[in-house]
């Protein structure tokens, strides 16, 4: 281990930079589309600016130490992780459910969101396993099954507590490294296509979900009702034009878009900072993708490279979806916008994450 250490090179410095830059721009836009909702509500417009800056200090720390650390030492562990995971999934359901979702164990001091574990986990435990798998993955049941049936059950833990959507990414996540890993193309369409089946059964036989698919298709029929959320969406979009109505200017987080510092953060990053701003958080977003892929692509084993494709691909997935959902461009899913929506647990976790990766860009086989 120690011989990998003495080898380390320098960071990728741009990889890094979007990072803190994100997170940057998340922590202005907290404040920005909450100051309203958190006076109304907690008579102090600075409530969710100050944990959001709490949970990008610590996420910071803990990603500063991720950089230190050898990620092959991550292999050890990983055994561990995956039943923590599975009790954390467990316990969740214990608690009571908040807005029809059991997502959240609250803490006291704050609250940890177990499916945010689940995705790292599912792409700790792929790493290691297809590490030694190599050339056996073109198999289809010795090889591609095993990792469908693990990623599965997690997926499936975490649909217990009614979270299709992190359930999706990481079935869609799980597709993508088995493509980089080497599956045939073939094995991968037929398990695409079943995964996508899938979806559309669970969203058919759950009325809520359903709703929200027929909203999607005309939010504007229910304008008041189930297609509120995507209405409002798309009127401050619509609002903010080219160049936005400016930091603090957004009408739509007075109370018209439900919690408007979560998952439709982007509308109003839309509506203050217009086309623009929308063009610069995706412009980040592509440079993330790049150097996560090129940090993967160029790392010295496969281990390294299936880490850092899997841990790219979990944010690209989400940014994606968020996006997506927010310009009416699929329906309205609870995925958040990674490094820029409100959420102590899925900021650190996401940030420990690009500690690793960071770690990997340190010992890929061209330094620069």
């Amino acid at each position: 281990m120690k011989k990998h250490n003495s080898k380390m090179g320098q960071i990728d410095f741009i990889l890094f930079a979007t990072i803190m830059i994100l997170v940057a721009i998340g922590v202005v836009m907290v404040y920005s589309s909450s100051s309203y909702i958190a006076a109304f509500k907690y008579n102090d417009p600075e409530y969710f600016l100050k944990k959001q800056i709490m949970w990008a200090i610590v996420g910071s720390i803990l990603m500063v130490v991720a950089i230190k650390i050898d990620y092959h030492i991550l292999k050890r562990y990983t055994g561990i992780m995956m039943v923590i995971t599975i009790l954390l999934l467990l316990v969740v359901l214990a608690f009571p459910a908040i807005n029809g979702a059991k997502r959240w164990i609250p803490l006291g001091f704050a609250s940890i969101q177990p499916s945010e574990i689940a995705k790292y986990t599912v792409v700790l435990f792929m790493a290691k396993s297809l590490d030694k798998k190599g050339e056996r993955v073109k198999e289809f049941l010795k090889g591609m099954c095993p990792y469908l049936l693990v990623s599965g059950f997690y997926a499936g833990l975490v649909l217990l507590g009614s979270n299709l959507s992190i359930a999706a990414v990481i079935m869609i996540v799980t597709v993508i490294i088995l493509f980089a890993a080497g599956a045939k193309f073939l094995h991968l369409f037929a398990i695409g296509s079943t995964l996508v089946a899938a979806v559309g059964a669970l969203t058919i036989f759950e009325p809520y979900r359903l709703a929200r698919l027929m909203s999607f298709r005309d939010p504007f029929a229910d304008s008041q009702g189930k297609g509120y959320q995507l209405v409002q969406s798309l009127l401050a979009l619509g609002s903010g034009g080219i160049t936005g109505a400016g930091i603090g200017q957004s009408r739509q987080k007075c109370l018209y878009i439900p919690e408007p510092q979560t998952d439709f953060i982007f509308a109003i990053i839309g509506e203050e900072l217009g086309l623009i701003g929308c063009t610069v958080i995706m412009l980040l977003f592509v440079i993330f993708i790049w150097r996560g892929i090129k940090t993967a692509v160029t790392c010295k084993d496969m281990y390294g490279t299936i880490l850092g494709i899997g841990i790219t691909s979990v944010i690209a997935i989400q940014a994606v979806i968020n996006i997506a959902v927010v310009t009416g461009s699929m329906p309205v899913t609870g995925v958040p916008l990674p490094f820029i929506s409100y959420g102590g647990s899925a900021l650190v976790f996401n940030m420990i994450a690009m500690g690793i990766l960071l770690n990997i860009s340190r010992q890929t086989a061209n330094e620069n």
